[in-house]
C-alpha cells in the first residue's frame, strides 16, 4: 500500500503549536519595542535639529519636525574649528585603530601560544589591568612627566591596547587549528609569516568586531583628549561638542527671546552637530555588522 507523505514532513518542517506561535509574537513585539527605544533618541535629535527652535524649547517636538528648516546645520557648519575637529577625529580614529589593532593582534597571538615561556604569568599580568588601575591623576602625571601633554602621540599611543579586546582576539586565535601552524613550520615559515598569512586572514570576524569597538571608542572619546590637548586646533569633534554644550549655559538666556520666527538656536545647532558627529559611525556599521554574530561569541570560550 502506498502511503502519502505530507510535504511538510518530507521537507523536515515542523508545524508550530499555538503556544510557540504566541511566544514568537510576544518576542517580536518586545524586539520591536526595544528597537524603537534604542532608535528614538537619535530620531528625536534629528527632528529637533530641523525644527524651529521655538517649538523645540517648548517641548512640542516629539514625533515629527515642526516647520522644518536646515538653518541649524548651516550655523553648525560655521562653528569655529569644526572642520579641523572633524579632521582630527578622523585622524585619531583611523590611525588610532591601526595602532590598537597592531598591539592587540600581536599580543593576542603571543599569548595564544602554549609554547610561550611564562604564558600564564603574562596573561595574569595583562588581565590584572582590567581589575586595577593607577587612576586618572597618576596617569595624567605620567603623560606630563614624559612631555606628552598637547601632543597627538599621547592620543594615538597612550591608549594603544584594551585588555578585553585583546582577550577576544586571543580566544579566536586559540581556535585556529594547530595543524595549519605545524604545516607552515615544516615549510620553513616564521612566526611572523604564520601570523600574517594564516591567522589574520582566518580571523576576519574577530578583527572586524574588535576594530569596530576600537573605532567607536576612538570616535566618541572625549575625556582624555579634553584633558591632554590644550590647543583647539588639535581637539577632536567630541571635545568641541562638549565645549559647546558647556558654553550653552552662558547663553541660556537666549532661549527666553526665541520666537516662532526664529530659525535656529544654540540648542538646535548642538542637535545638528550631534547628527553630523554620528554620521560616520552609522555609515561604517553596516559594513561590519555581518561579522558581529561570530565575532562577539568567541570571547565566551574558556582558555
Amino acid at each position: 500500500m502506498k502511503h502519502r507523505i505530507n510535504a511538510g514532513e518530507s521537507s523536515g518542517a515542523r508545524i508550530k503549536g499555538r503556544g510557540e506561535k504566541t511566544f514568537d509574537i510576544v518576542l517580536n513585539i518586545i524586539g520591536i519595542f526595544l528597537i524603537i527605544l534604542a532608535l528614538y533618541p537619535i530620531y528625536y535629535v534629528f527632528i529637533a535639529s530641523i525644527s524651529r527652535p521655538f517649538y523645540v524649547e517648548n517641548g512640542a517636538v516629539m514625533l515629527r519636525p515642526i516647520k522644518a528648516t536646515f538653518e541649524s546645520y548651516r550655523e553648525a557648519f560655521k562653528i569655529q574649528y569644526l572642520w579641523s575637529s572633524y579632521g582630527n577625529s578622523i585622524f585619531y580614529t583611523l590611525f588610532g585603530v591601526m595602532v590598537n589593532m597592531a598591539f592587540s593582534t600581536t599580543m593576542a597571538y603571543a599569548l595564544s601560544k602554549t609554547r610561550l615561556r611564562g604564558r600564564k604569568f603574562f596573561t595574569l599580568l595583562t588581565v590584572f589591568t582590567m581589575w586595577f588601575s593607577a587612576g586618572v591623576i597618576p596617569l595624567y602625571m605620567t603623560f606630563r612627566d614624559y612631555g606628552l601633554i598637547n601632543t597627538r602621540i599621547a592620543i594615538l599611543f597612550g591608549f594603544s591596547l584594551n585588555t578585553y579586546n585583546m582577550i577576544i582576539l586571543k580566544s579566536f586565535f586559540e581556535q585556529v587549528p594547530s595543524s595549519l601552524e605545524e604545516a607552515a613550520f615544516i615549510d620553513g615559515a616564521s612566526d611572523f609569516t604564520i601570523f600574517r598569512k594564516i591567522y589574520l586572514p582566518l580571523s576576519k570576524p574577530a578583527l572586524a568586531t574588535v576594530g569596530l569597538f576600537y573605532a567607536v571608542n576612538r570616535w566618541n572619546g572625549y575625556f582624555w583628549p579634553m584633558n591632554l590637548l590644550t590647543d583647539d586646533k588639535k581637539i577632536p569633534l567630541q571635545v568641541l561638542l562638549k565645549k559647546l554644550i558647556v558654553d550653552r549655559t552662558a547663553t541660556e538666556m537666549e532661549s527666553a527671546i526665541i520666537t516662532s520666527a526664529s530659525v535656529w538656536s544654540p540648542t538646535t545647532r548642538i542637535y545638528a552637530l550631534i547628527i553630523i558627529a554620528i554620521i560616520p559611525m552609522i555609515i561604517a556599521y553596516p559594513f561590519v555588522q555581518k561579522y558581529f554574530k561570530s565575532g562577539l561569541t568567541i570571547g565566551a570560550n574558556k582558555g
